[in-house]
């Protein structure tokens, strides 16, 4: 494959396919191509680590891994029977998330498919169609959840003292920014919750956090205090310079929405069912 110049999200735009259902898929071998992998083998690796994690989550894997085979054209005019994945989305996202950051197309390709995923998970409208408020409600209700699973997994590897686990975090996305340093920033009450005082996009930003600090610290195995301290902090980081690779907003510079969700439920209890 030619070195491919630009990453963008159109890069997995270009190689997505749609059934006859109207069915969204990716090709695991255009994906391979796409996230510069020159051998089968190395992606099928990462197909076989998103398979475990897809069954641990309780999903079917042939929902979302469809195997099948096709001929493929050799030189000199010879044709070859290979296994190919019709993959889902979802896949796609445990794919990737099992790939190594420090390439920036892998990079880019956990942003696309963490967020996407996320937006896929609503069931009765689509995401496009919701207001910024309703964006809001359900991206915080999904950093609710995931700080509770990411919870679960510091306290496994060893964290006591949560609350400079959780500023190592911002640190790192906010620019050493704490989360007193954000509610300052905010201007926000004492003890007022920041994540209930951000946009849809800060909340995803963080949300992305989130996930790939409980991602890694299950995947390394960590069980120091420290170590987990800095992984959250370096995850921070590593999706900062991403933001900043892309040409995207700093968090820090995201406006904050003029009213608190709490300010708005109690205003709009409608909203409430997008929690």
């Amino acid at each position: 494959m030619n070195e491919i110049k630009e990453y963008t999200e159109k890069l997995f735009e270009d190689i997505k396919h749609v059934d006859e259902n109207g069915n969204e898929y990716w090709l695991a071998r255009e994906l391979q191509n796409v996230l510069g992998y020159s051998q089968w083998r190395s992606i099928n690796d990462l197909i076989e680590r998103a398979k475990v994690a897809c069954q641990e989550s309780k999903y079917n894997i042939d929902d979302h891994f469809a195997l099948y085979r096709k001929m493929i054209k050799l030189a000199k005019g010879a044709t070859r029977n290979v296994i190919d994945y019709k993959l889902s989305r979802y896949a796609c996202y445990l794919i990737v998330m099992n790939g190594n950051p420090q390439k920036e197309i892998i990079a880019l390709g956990q942003t696309y498919f963490a967020i996407q995923t996320r937006k896929q998970e609503l069931s009765e409208r689509e995401y496009s169609e919701l207001t910024e408020d309703e964006k809001r409600f359900y991206q915080r209700d999904l950093t609710r959840k995931g700080n509770y699973s990411l919870n679960i997994a510091a306290k496994n590897a060893g964290v006591k003292n949560f609350d400079k686990f959780h500023n190592c975090g911002y640190k790192g996305l906010y620019n050493e920014e704490t989360a007193n340093d954000i509610a300052k920033r905010k201007n926000l009450r004492y003890r007022e919750d920041i994540l209930d005082n951000m946009g849809s996009d800060e909340l995803i930003a963080n949300l992305f956090r989130i996930s790939q600090t409980e991602q890694k610290l299950k995947n390394e195995n960590i069980k120091i205090e420290n170590k987990a301290n800095k992984t959250h902090y370096e995850v921070g980081k590593e999706i900062r310079n991403t933001i900043k690779r892309l040409g995207g907003t700093m968090p820090e510079n995201l406006p904050t929405p003029d009213k608190s969700l709490k300010e708005l439920e109690k205003e709009n209890k409608k909203l409430k069912d997008y929690k």
